[in-house]
């Protein structure tokens, strides 16, 4: 496996130039966010960072794919998505995937590379379990929690019946498919890549954050409504909930975690990885919390700066590649 280059100092610069309003991101790219595990039903899952991107007059999509459906189906999606928006604009893809996303888009570049290699510009997985995922294996594998609350069966049930997805998914995440998979199916060497993972925090104010995950609307009869219906954000306690999670796989298995995926698991090989020291957790990138510091960096920033940074190893290979070339 080639080995990875640590880009943390250089993401900070990055971030920290783009909070001072120095913007980077090329408008000669069109921008891919490809969603994780369970977006469809997170109606403002990666919105914050459109509407950031839109604003900078950039072109950014959000992939509409079935996100519960199997890597391999989802890599066929996102390879379409790319060659539709490439012959529709002329312009190269830039992508970027959360989660389960990361590796769904991996997947396609690594599966059609040879259709793909001239539409896509880089890659940056975001907390992606591009090795495998504890809790993916720990749900599905026999002898563990399954024998306490048949959480397996439980999980088929809300997969399958009640979102109406497949089970691959979760299956394809664990560390046993994994590794089938990335034995058949590299990263393209020449593709610019960066993986990005966090730690998620342990403490009381963590416990207490809630992080707004759509809006519901409620209609109003009061004079001052103007016949407009309210709109309330919706909010759900995922900070305790990633809080948990990364304590027990750091009991369980003795590793840092953002409550969903290990850190020695989000890093692709050959890879440019950026390592911060910020507690966040895994629905941080895409769900906003109602008491983020206004003095930290938000979401939209972040996923800007991991995108000027694929920008800039793809500028640093080209370099390399013509040298070898001379």
């Amino acid at each position: 496996m080639p080995p990875v280059e640590d880009g943390t100092e250089k993401f900070a610069e990055i971030l920290d130039n783009i909070r001072h309003g120095l913007h980077m991101l090329p408008n000669t790219m069109v921008y891919l966010l490809v969603p994780g595990l369970f977006s469809n039903h997170g109606p403002l899952y990666f919105v914050s960072t459109k509407t950031s991107f839109s604003k900078l007059g950039l072109t950014c999509h959000i992939a509409k794919i079935h996100s519960e459906a199997s890597v391999e189906k989802n890599a066929k999606e996102i390879k379409d998505y790319i060659e539709e928006i490439y012959w529709g604009s002329k312009k190269r893809v830039l992508l970027l995937g959360h989660s389960k996303g990361g590796v769904d888009a991996a997947a396609a570049l690594s599966i059609y590379w040879s259709d793909l290699k001239d539409k896509v510009a880089g890659l940056a997985i975001a907390q992606s379990p591009y090795g495998g995922s504890p809790i993916a294996s720990d749900i599905l594998r026999e002898g563990q929690l399954g024998d306490y609350v048949n959480i397996r069966k439980l999980m088929e049930i809300l997969i399958c019946k009640v979102i109406k997805g497949d089970m691959q998914a979760l299956e394809d995440l664990t560390y046993k498919r994994r590794k089938e998979f990335l034995k058949k199916h590299h990263l393209p060497r020449e593709l610019p890549v960066v993986s990005f993972h966090t730690e998620a925090g342990i403490t009381p104010a963590v416990l207490a954050t809630l992080s707004h995950i759509a809006h519901a609307e409620l209609p109003l009869t009061a004079p001052l409504s103007d016949g407009q219906p309210a709109r309330l954000p919706v909010v759900m306690p995922l900070g305790a909930v990633m809080a948990a999670c990364a304590q027990l796989l750091r009991v369980r298995y003795s590793e840092k975690s953002d409550g969903v995926v290990a850190r020695c698991d989000a890093e692709a090989p050959g890879s440019v990885v950026v390592r911060p020291k910020r507690k966040l957790d895994h629905a941080w990138m895409v769900y906003s919390s109602l008491n983020d510091d206004p003095s930290e960096a938000d979401a939209a920033q972040v996923c800007e700066a991991l995108l000027t940074l694929v920008v800039e190893v793809g500028q640093k290979k080209r370099r390399e590649l013509s040298m070898k070339d001379e």
